[in-house]
């Protein structure tokens, strides 16, 4: 199902050198669409670097619990196996 994408004119200053990069990229007559890709692509690019920033901190916050938590189903696991050998 195609999505219907409605567009608005706006009026924008870039950097002498940013607008040599698009003229230079972007297909002749497609600036629009060039620059509403750039930037789709650094929205995606910024939400999953937070997104990574977020579970790293996360990650080291929880880290002493969960070392805990494995060292305690390692311990419940090894006393499984004695059990079944035995």
């Amino acid at each position: 199902m195609r999505r219907t994408v409605s567009y608005r004119r706006i009026n924008i200053t870039l950097p002498e050198r940013a607008l040599k990069v698009v003229d230079r990229i972007a297909p002749r007559g497609d600036r629009s669409r060039f620059i509403a890709e750039a930037i789709d692509h650094y929205v995606v690019a910024t939400r999953r670097r937070n997104l990574r920033k977020k579970l790293k901190e996360g990650a080291i916050r929880h880290a002493e619990r969960d070392r805990r938590l494995a060292a305690d189903w390692f311990a419940l696991d090894a006393q499984a196996w004695e059990r079944r050998r035995a």
